[in-house]
């Protein structure tokens, strides 16, 4: 029978790197399984409402800038294009439901021609994006 000497017991280390794996992984996991919303980087002062709320993040977005350009993400496009653009966009989404970030700058007609648009294209809901009032 051998017998272990004081020096071999001491040397049992517990080896860490599957668990550096698994937390690689996980973090991993979670950086591509989360949503990001990104508005296009557009100079835009939206319009304040006091009935605001939380609007999906899985929506399309529409901006239109303080001159009246339109924007699908962070591509001009015109509003005669538009229509058939949103709908190829709506066909790939679960959702049909279309988000207008617009300046407060905009004319009232320019803001229904997008919003006709995006209804004439199929979306089911369309809202426009504003900022929450203070004191609400």
């Amino acid at each position: 029978m051998r017998r272990r000497s004081i020096s071999e017991e001491d040397n049992k280390d517990i080896d860490i790197s599957p668990l550096i794996d698994v937390v690689f992984i996980l973090l991993i996991f979670f950086m591509v399984s989360t949503t990001f919303v990104k508005d296009a980087q557009l100079d835009i002062e939206r319009p304040s409402a006091q009935s605001a709320t939380t609007a999906s993040t899985k929506s399309l977005r529409v901006s239109i800038d303080r001159e009246g350009d339109i924007y699908m993400g962070e591509m001009p496009i015109r509003l005669w294009s538009l229509q058939g653009r949103v709908r190829e966009s709506l066909r790939t989404m679960s959702e049909s439901t279309v988000l207008i970030v617009a300046d407060r700058g905009i004319s009232a007609e320019k803001l229904i021609e997008v919003v006709d648009q995006c209804r004439l294209a199929g979306a089911k809901n369309v809202g426009v994006v504003t900022d929450k009032e203070q004191g609400s």
